[in-house]
């Protein structure tokens, strides 16, 4: 068996880039945007101090890293 270092080794799925639109803290959650534009609510409780303009590697609908600090933001 190959393991495939960018699907998930349980389900197959792949990670994606998502680019923080808002962010609610007091729920863990964050409003994000694909590349194409769609939308979709993403938990971030793993991830420290998301700000707006992030970048973040979502699995499952869970941000599991930050792959880009938002500008004049430290990662």
């Amino acid at each position: 068996m190959t393991l495939d270092p960018h699907h998930c080794i349980t389900c197959s799925d792949e990670g994606e880039e998502l680019t923080v639109l808002r962010v609610d803290e007091a729920r863990a959650m964050a409003l994000c945007s694909d590349d194409a534009g769609a939308h979709s609510s993403v938990e971030i409780a793993l991830v420290d101090d998301v700000r707006t303009g992030d970048t973040l590697l979502v699995h499952a609908g869970t941000a599991l890293m930050r792959v880009c600090a938002a500008a004049g933001a430290s990662a």
